[in-house]
């Protein structure tokens, strides 16, 4: 129960805790998981002619394989151009030769027989060949030039056509025996003792095939360790690519996500979300005490991240192309410019580990975010965003350009690719508006640009106020040309006042009659009622203002204006009212009070000032510069005696500012002329 009540009493504190948390876990999910100084891309080059980086030093062997079209091709040049292995017999022969001399010995006319013998011997003398199939395709005219013959274990190179084949012993006996009336019994004779003496070896032929296939090499390069791969600046030809994507590829293998790495971006990113949350909490408290706004910074950064991890891989023309300026714009229309520039070196940090030159990386973005947080110290105006995109693309160009000549990398800003992702950077900067948008529907965030339509005064808002209370209305500008005024002296956002002030009193819309400001040669209506009745129409505009406010869907930082305007003053004029018709009896003053709350900002505070000098400064019967002086003194301290202001953050030394400047704004309102002494 305990700790139900402490995280129940404790739940802002809680839940920044747990934003924290959650955004170290996730950021560090998506840091690099391996941080090296060659930690290059496969896909960071494409596209480059030269070789932006450092020198590429191999830390392994690195060995560049044959592509499978090239490692193909060498093999059917080996299958085409292997040798075929033919291997000697000689038995049959020698038997043949010795059954065909027996058989001319035994025969007395053996004329025929002896001319078959010569024959043979001629044919055997040559080698008789193995008859191989060609028609197929498998066997090439070119394999038979060169053929190898195994005699006795011995391999001798010789060539298929300067040996008989059967059909080629048969077309020399023919020849040899055209006019030859034996001519047929000869040949019987000689077919009959003709046999092959070289024959085809399939098994040899096909085991040296192998050796020699197996013998091809997959690699047709290899590197080793402390070899430079390509030197910075150096041309990009299809070869070094070829090697560095191989490198760049054994690279990655080697990243291991163990232990070590992730407590290592653990930490990381630990320190780094420490340092902003402790930013907020020490140096921007009011930021601090609203969830919704620390999360917006947290969204920011853990967004910022995420996007760099997923585009850093397809390389540095990719990450050169993300918006970052877009960090400080979006931190500055809703924060003030320090909270913006620390947000944004916060993000730098981070999406620098996705980048290969670190230090270009970090040196151009800050650079030109600092140059982007002064272009938009004041976003009124939607043309203001293109501005800005200018002054992103020229600090970009000065920055990145101005670097590299420090460096001698003349060859680099030759390249016009390099210079691409700055200017796509440059217009992605327009994607700051509809940003803002959803920001504000999000978060309920208010900018610049929504302060403008507001003060518009062809609002409907505005519009319906000028037309049914126009006394109320021109009241509410000179409320808010005094406020606007003051804050813009004291510090403070002016245009939010200006916005607030215009809405503060859009509750007398319903009884415009009952306010001073509009009876123009009428009864006062609050003759005929009690003074409590009377003070309760007239405390009930701050209430119907707010009804009327979220009907047409107001800022809440507008609304507040309306809630505050009066705090938790009484209205005096019925309460005196009521006293003194009630003489000697207890008053109940809480009738007569605003439900408040009090101002709980500078601006607040200032538009309750200003509203009460204003309305207080129609009743002047005389309007000089004595009279003005004491009126305004009078007012403003009644609310500082009545500690409307103690929750806001302002000084007495704005507030004597304020009196001065409002002395001097009502002084030239009502033309008073200052008398000098004579």
């Amino acid at each position: 129960m305990n700790i139900l009540n402490i995280l129940r009493d404790k739940h802002s504190l809680v839940y920044k805790i747990a934003l924290y948390f959650f955004s170290i876990l996730l950021i560090a999910y998506f840091l690099p998981k391996g941080i090296g100084e060659n930690k290059i891309s496969i896909n960071s080059i494409k596209g480059l002619k030269i070789w932006p980086y450092k020198d590429l030093i191999t830390e392994v062997d690195i060995f560049i394989k044959k592509d499978d079209a090239s490692f193909k091709n060498e093999q059917a040049k080996i299958i085409n151009s292997s040798a075929l292995y033919f291997v000697t017999k000689t038995e049959e022969k020698e038997n043949n030769l010795t059954e065909l001399k027996s058989l001319i010995a035994s025969q007395k006319n053996s004329a025929n027989l002896k001319l078959a013998f010569q024959l043979l011997d001629t044919v055997y003398a040559e080698g008789i060949i193995e008859q191989l199939d060609i028609s197929t395709g498998s066997i090439s005219q070119n394999k038979l030039k060169n053929i190898f013959v195994i005699n006795n274990g011995v391999a001798e190179q010789a060539m298929y056509y300067n040996f008989y084949t059967l059909n080629d012993a048969m077309a020399y006996f023919q020849k040899n025996l055209r006019d030859n009336p034996a001519k047929e019994e000869i040949i019987d004779v000689c077919l009959k003792y003709i046999s092959i003496t070289i024959f085809f070896d399939k098994h040899f032929t096909e085991k040296n095939l192998n050796e020699n296939i197996q013998s091809l090499s997959l690699y047709k390069s290899n590197y080793k360790s402390g070899d430079c791969l390509i030197k910075q600046f150096e041309d990009i030809t299809t070869e070094k690519r070829e090697i560095v994507n191989t490198y760049l590829a054994q690279q990655n293998n080697f990243v291991e996500n163990n232990w070590f790495n992730i407590f290592g971006r653990i930490i990381l990113s630990a320190m780094v979300l420490a340092i902003l949350m402790l930013y907020l909490a020490f140096f921007r408290r009011n930021i601090f005490g609203q969830n919704s706004q620390v999360t917006f910074i947290f969204l920011v950064v853990i967004l910022a991240t995420v996007i760099t991890a997923k585009v850093a891989p397809y390389g540095v023309l990719f990450l050169w192309s993300l918006p970052f300026a877009l960090v400080p714009i979006l931190i500055r229309i809703f924060f003030d410019s320090r909270t913006a520039l620390f947000t944004f070196l916060i993000c730098i940090l981070l999406c620098s580990f996705f980048a290969t030159e670190r230090f270009q990386f970090v040196f151009v973005q800050l650079v030109t975010g600092m140059g982007t947080v002064f272009s938009v110290a004041e976003m009124r105006k939607r043309k203001e965003l293109i501005i800005s995109a200018m002054v992103v693309l020229t600090f970009y160009m000065a920055a990145y350009v101005s670097y590299n000549l420090i460096n001698g990398n003349e060859k680099v800003l030759s390249q016009k690719i390099f210079y691409l992702p700055f200017v796509i950077s440059s217009i992605l900067i327009l994607l700051a508006y509809p940003f803002i948008f959803l920001a504000e529907k999000t978060f309920g965030f208010i900018s610049d640009f929504t302060l403008m339509e507001l003060c518009d005064l062809n609002a409907p808002l505005l519009r319906e106020l000028s037309q049914k209370v126009p006394g109320t209305f021109q009241h509410s500008l000179q409320v808010a040309n005094l406020a606007e005024e003051a804050v813009f002296h004291i510090g403070g956002n002016s245009l939010l006042i200006r916005a607030g002030a215009m809405y503060h009193d859009v509750g007398k819309i319903d009884n415009p009659r009952y306010f001073t400001e509009n009876q123009i040669g009428e009864v006062n209506p609050h003759s005929e009622i009690l003074p409590e009745e009377s003070a309760k129409i007239i405390i009930s505009h701050v209430i119907k203002g707010i009804e009327r406010a979220k009907i047409h869907k107001l800022p809440e930082q507008i609304i507040d204006f309306i809630r505050t305007h009066h705090g938790t003053t009484t209205v005096r004029f019925f309460l005196n009212n009521f006293r003194n018709e009630h003489l000697g009896e207890e008053v109940n003053e809480e009738v007569f009070r605003y439900p408040g709350p009090i101002p709980f900002s500078k601006e607040t505070a200032v538009l309750m000032m200003a509203d009460g000098v204003e309305a207080a400064s129609r009743s002047l019967k005389k309007y000089d510069a004595l009279a003005i002086n004491d009126l305004v003194d009078k007012i403003i301290d009644y609310k500082v005696k009545e500690n409307q202001f103690i929750n806001a953050d302002i000084t007495f030394k704005d507030i004597t500012l304020v009196k001065k400047i409002f002395k001097k704004r009502l002084i030239n309102m009502y033309h008073v002329r200052i008398e000098y002494p004579r």
